[in-house]
């Protein structure tokens, strides 16, 4: 478990994280949302021990961060920043085998290139391996860094916004492969998203965060109601559940959401077409 307690950070005189505590457990995908400068990304690095806070202290399996020696630390936890960039030409298993260096310090053994290939095998990647990543589409380009933190091995993933610059396919695809890397491999996740629905619809705990402190934490069912994203994002946001998951409609335009038991239609066609939003009046006699 991760546990921040009392933490707060400021830049600048102005306070971006105020005396927050959530724990993370083991084993989940916890998502943090909430709006422009809610203090997500900050809260993200100091979890990932980017950042030091100002006040309040950090927390890895009941220890203090600073109780474990930073290559422990390195073997435990790692992070994908939002913004990636690189000074050097790497193809893409050189940048995957930066993810071994808490372990051979740059000298790749047997065991390091074997995790080299798991991660390249899991990522989709092996068949491209000697291409440079700068000829990367974007999509394989998230995927290649997302393998160099696999390749860490480390039972704790930090992701700031990974979603950023993906269309929908691949914003999808990549919410399945961490869904994924926590059930398969165990992995316990924490990651920035501003899309509430893949929130809603992957995570196993969310964190809702507005002006540097902490709205409202749960499970799916406990957040994503209109009543609390309302606080959170200070606007009235509907919920429809489609297929058993929690849908947002934030992207209404103050119309009335009418489902098919609400038309004035038989009932064979309602039964062939549940789950299909209508978004008109309902027919009149």
């Amino acid at each position: 478990m991760v546990l921040m307690k009392g933490v707060s950070k400021a830049y600048n005189g102005k306070t971006v994280l105020h005396d927050t505590t959530i724990s993370v457990k083991k084993g989940q995908l916890t998502s943090l949302i909430g709006p422009n400068g809610a203090g997500k990304s900050t809260l993200l690095s100091i979890m990932s021990r980017l950042i030091q806070p100002d006040s309040g202290a950090a927390y890895l399996e009941d220890k203090p961060y600073s109780a474990y020696p930073p290559q422990e630390l390195a073997k435990k936890m790692s992070i994908l920043k939002q913004a990636n960039h690189m000074n050097v030409r790497l193809t893409v298993r050189e940048l995957v085998s930066f993810g071994r260096f808490p372990y051979s310090q740059g000298h790749l053994t047997k065991e390091d290139e074997k995790m080299i290939d798991v991660s390249l095998q899991y990522m989709k990647l092996a068949d491209i391996q000697h291409q440079y990543v700068e000829e990367l589409s974007g999509g394989q380009r998230k995927r290649a860094f997302i393998a160099m933190v696999l390749a860490q091995d480390t039972d704790y993933i930090f992701l700031d916004e990974p979603l950023n610059n993906l269309d929908m396919n691949h914003s999808v695809e990549m919410m399945k492969l961490f869904q994924q890397l926590v059930k398969d491999l165990g992995k316990t996740i924490v990651v920035v998203l501003h899309d509430i629905n893949f929130a809603s619809v992957y995570s196993d705990h969310i964190v809702a965060l507005k002006d540097g402190q902490v709205i409202k934490e749960g499970g799916v069912d406990d957040v994503i109601q209109t009543e609390a994203l309302e606080q959170i994002y200070d606007m009235r946001i509907p919920i429809e559940v489609i297929r058993g998951e929690r849908i947002c409609l934030f992207f209404l335009k103050n119309e009335e959401v009418i489902t098919y038991e609400k038309m004035d239609l038989d009932d064979d066609y309602i039964n062939s077409n549940r789950g299909t939003r209508c978004l008109r009046e309902p027919r009149k006699n």
